[in-house]
């Protein structure tokens, strides 16, 4: 099947690039121990950005290639590397392009160069661990994922961004008229529907410069979809006023220029929104002597209509300055009723903060369901064949408040929640203290591993109380070559543990025969002031037999 040259209206598929995921890395250097998490982020896809081309006048290349994607950010790194973005596709498209969705809603309306609009968003990158590392989780073992990029169909459709529009039957001389009054040159020949697509035009008329586009000529029955229908006419819905071009010497029975007239109303009508615009009528061909006679026999009904009416030759040129003036008045009276718009300064207002950021409802079916930009992009986010991410996952829709949201609701512990409700929704049971990951096993802000000692604490604090009800004299201890004060069978040490506890024991007799000393020269001391004899040295030996004797 042939492509056509000129295309106004297509049905694109776009799609952004899909953001890179974190990486989870821990740094490892020599010398250097316990390095710290340095995994990188993912970077942010690219995405799809219409712009506007002045040298572009068909949307041809999107009807020959309706899908465009734009590529993925590339995956964080470890050492804090972090992902490449993905390029952006820009897609030229012609001045006048509206976008819309398939249902008929207007996205924007592109005038002017260089204007843009994002068709399609690429996807944020997922944070590395390095990122999500803070005081109370010092080595995250895991990274958030990188978001999907948007994905979506658009509808193309140009409007030809002219001043002046001329409408009539085909054959009218429409196209001459564009080509004697400008330098374009669209096809002419001497046969109906020579113009199969729009044409434009720059005329100048004195100080004023405006654009006059040819449309395809209209028949009865064009909004049935007779000829080639009424479709351009979306061309002129931009258009200042329009043109009538009304052959004055067509010889096809039953026409005249009046009759012409009101069948190109009635088609004008038909298609809407162009009742506003004003009205011009040009009797063509008054250089053929039967034409200049139809002419001059209707132009004064056409004025008693309140139209301006204009005789003119495309072959001889007559009366088309007095045309082109005409033409030139209107734009330029449509121009000054057009406010310009003043410049304004950008003023960035941040979002306004404090409000609920998510909303919650119960289904039919009794589940939760939480709906909200946050809590859905945290999902999409998290990686849920890592526990410690899923516990990220549940430590941050608590901070939101979803937990007391919930609770305050009524809903009870193994009730279904589920977040989103799309594609890609989450559905978990509720559970208030749920376990949050390797990092946070108890309830959120709290971990009962700091509240139960590791086991060998347990063992040395029991042998510790026994080596003391010991000293108090509370029961007799055997001595092992464990250490003082621990029955032997009762010792359940590796050797490491024994060699410790007896290094242990040796250490405290030496401090506590340190402190027997110190206290024996302070009591001397003392009693030396007090003016008593003594001998130190007797006293000391005399006390550590005493002790001995006690153990």
């Amino acid at each position: 099947m042939a492509i056509p040259s000129f295309v106004d209206r297509v049905t694109v598929h776009v799609t952004g690039g899909n953001g890179g995921n974190g990486c989870a890395s821990v740094h490892r250097e020599k010398f250097r121990p316990l390095g710290g998490p340095d995994g990188g982020n993912g970077g942010d896809g690219g995405s799809i950005i219409l712009r506007v081309d002045p040298d572009l006048t068909t949307l041809v290349d999107y009807h020959r290639s309706a899908h465009r994607s734009a590529t993925n950010g590339v995956q964080g790194k470890g050492d804090h590397q972090i992902g490449s973005k993905g390029g952006d596709v820009v897609l030229p498209v012609p001045d006048g392009t509206v976008v819309s969705t398939p249902e008929g809603e207007l996205l924007a309306d592109l005038i002017g160069a260089g204007s843009e609009y994002v068709a399609a968003a690429g996807g944020k990158g997922g944070l590395g661990n390095a990122a999500l590392a803070s005081s109370t989780r010092k080595a995250p073992g895991f990274a958030l994922l990188g978001e999907n990029g948007e994905e979506r169909t658009i509808v193309l459709e140009l409007k030809v961004v002219a001043d002046i529009g001329l409408v009539g039957f085909p054959s009218a001389g429409k196209s001459s008229l564009v080509a004697s009054i400008s330098r374009a040159r669209p096809k002419i020949a001497d046969y109906p529907f020579t113009t199969l697509i729009p044409n434009l035009g720059v005329v100048v008329a004195g100080d004023n410069t405006f654009t006059v586009a040819d449309v395809p000529g209209l028949i009865e029955g064009a909004s049935q979809g007779r000829g080639l229908g009424h479709d351009f006419l979306r061309h002129v819905e931009r258009c200042a006023a329009l043109v009538h071009v009304i052959d004055c010497a067509t010889y096809e029975p039953g026409r005249d220029p009046l009759s012409d007239l009101d069948v190109i109303e009635a088609e004008l009508a038909a298609h809407g929104g162009l009742e506003d615009r004003p009205r011009l009528v040009a009797l063509n061909k008054v250089d053929v002597p039967d034409a200049k006679e139809m002419a001059e026999m209707v132009t004064a009904e056409l004025e008693q209509r309140g139209l301006q009416v204009f005789s003119i030759s495309t072959a001889s040129h007559e009366g088309l300055d007095a045309l082109k003036f005409a033409m030139a008045d209107i734009v330029a009276k449509r121009r000054a009723e057009t406010e310009k718009p003043e410049t304004t300064r950008i003023i960035i207002r941040p979002h306004a903060t404090g409000g609920s950021e998510f909303k919650l409802k119960k289904t039919p079916e009794g589940t939760w369901l939480i709906q909200g930009e946050k809590p859905e992009r945290w999902v999409r986010q998290t990686d849920f064949g890592n526990a410690e991410a899923t516990g990220y996952l549940a430590d941050r829709l608590n901070r939101l408040g979803v937990e007391k949201e919930l609770l305050e609701r009524g809903a009870m512990e193994g009730d279904g929640v589920m977040i989103g409700d799309g594609p890609n929704a989450v559905v978990f049971d509720f559970q208030p203290e749920v376990q949050a990951g390797a990092e946070n096993l108890a309830r959120r802000g709290e971990d009962h591993r700091l509240d139960q000692p590791r086991p060998s604490i347990v063992r040395r604090r029991e042998k510790d109380g026994e080596y003391h009800a010991f000293r108090e004299g509370e029961r007799a201890v055997d001595y092992s070559e464990y250490g003082q004060g621990w029955v032997e069978d009762e010792v359940d040490l590796t050797p490491a543990e024994a060699k410790a506890a007896q290094k242990a024991a040796e250490k405290l007799a030496r401090r506590e025969a340190r402190e027997l000393e110190a206290r024996l020269e302070l009591e001397a001391e003392q009693r030396y002031i007090a003016g008593e004899d003594i001998d130190i040295e007797a006293e000391l030996a005399a006390e550590r037999d005493a002790s001995s004797q006690d153990v």
